[in-house]
């Protein structure tokens, strides 16, 4: 059945606007481009999704800055080197075939970050490769990140090609993550590169998809959903230990995700897609939180694929290429995002 098919393709290539954990200090980038089966079939379904996300290019607004430039214009801005994130998320998915389904993702999340530090406000004490100031260090840290729960409901049309979304995002990731500077020193790493963020989230979206008017095989899609935080957290208490000013409170800035795009039907086992990822992410904020470095808007030009391995499983690919980048503050970006994954239904 043509509409089957391609709720099925669907499942695998429309993003949804699921902000995994800050993948810095800026925490302004979405590396989810999958979705929480859509199919109009019942049952279970696994997807095991790998996503490789490397922000090595210093950013300021919409223009790329150097080191000196950044000390130049803010010397007690942090310096940061950078944030290598591989995540590996498994999600499994609840279908009754009818009028709703829920999925349940979990992150195990990969982290390497280097930052130069912050100066102490004179251009003589300004952070750069060359001169790292004592509060730099080099972290790593690997588990689990947050939960997500996400229900959702459509059975309001004949096709079901439509609906919502409702969900959770659960702190069960790590926040009490420390390390030791450049000046031999305890340090708290920062709440925004955490394994999770210490808050839980609301989640609530919106989707459509179907075929494009007097086309055969040409496909569309679109999803909208939007995740703010209702329970900020405090960051742990042993970090006032430290006499690190990183203590205290905590607020991930709210996120706006949109994500439109196309696919094609008409080969037997590839499914090549296209789409545009668009992410806000407004600052965060609280006493432990970086109010200058966080936050953005993002748009990104998505090719993919599917393939089709048989009746039950599937395998598929994307690349997200930045082709709009205004962030606050100074922050790292990618020059691209990867993603791959193999999704089983049983």
């Amino acid at each position: 059945m043509k509409l089957k098919k391609l709720i099925l393709a669907m499942a695998f290539l429309m993003p949804v606007a699921e902000v995994l954990a800050c993948a810095s200090c800026g925490c302004s980038l979405n590396t989810d481009i999958g979705t929480q089966g859509m199919g109009m079939s019942g049952g279970w379904t696994l997807d095991v999704r790998y996503d490789v996300l490397n922000q090595n290019k210093l950013w300021s607004g919409t223009k790329s800055i150097s080191q000196q430039a950044v000390n130049a214009a803010n010397p007690s801005a942090e310096v940061e080197n950078f944030t290598q994130n591989n995540y590996l998320t498994a999600s499994l998915d609840y279908n009754d075939g009818e009028a709703w389904g829920v999925t349940t993702s979990l992150p195990y999340i990969m982290r390497t970050h280097s930052t130069f530090g912050s100066g102490d406000g004179s251009p003589d004490g300004a952070a750069n490769a060359s001169n790292p100031s004592g509060n730099g260090y080099l972290s790593q840290a690997s588990g689990f990140g947050d939960m997500k729960i996400i229900g959702r409901y459509f059975g309001f049309s004949e096709e079901k090609d439509w609906g919502f979304q409702f969900g959770v995002k659960l702190p069960t990731g790590s926040n009490s993550q420390v390390t030791t500077n450049n000046a031999g020193q305890t340090q708290a790493v920062d709440p925004g590169l955490q394994l999770g963020t210490g808050s839980t989230d609301l989640i609530g979206g919106i989707y459509k998809f179907g075929f494009i008017p007097r086309t055969e095989n040409w496909g569309y899609f679109a999803n909208l959903q939007y995740q703010a935080a209702v329970k900020p957290t405090n960051v742990p208490s042993s970090f006032a230990t430290l006499g690190n000013p990183s203590s205290g409170s905590y607020r991930p800035g709210n996120a706006l995700n949109v994500n439109i795009g196309t696919n094609y039907q008409g080969f037997e086992k590839w499914v090549p897609t296209v789409q545009i990822n668009f992410l806000n992410k407004k600052v965060d904020s609280g006493t432990a939180a970086d109010t200058l470095s966080t936050g953005g808007t993002l748009a990104y030009l998505t090719p993919g694929a599917l393939y089709n391995l048989s009746d039950k499983t599937q395998l598929y690919a994307n690349v997200q290429l930045p082709i709009y980048q205004n962030v606050n503050g100074y922050q790292l970006v990618p020059t691209y995002i990867a993603s791959m994954g193999v999704r089983v239904r049983f």
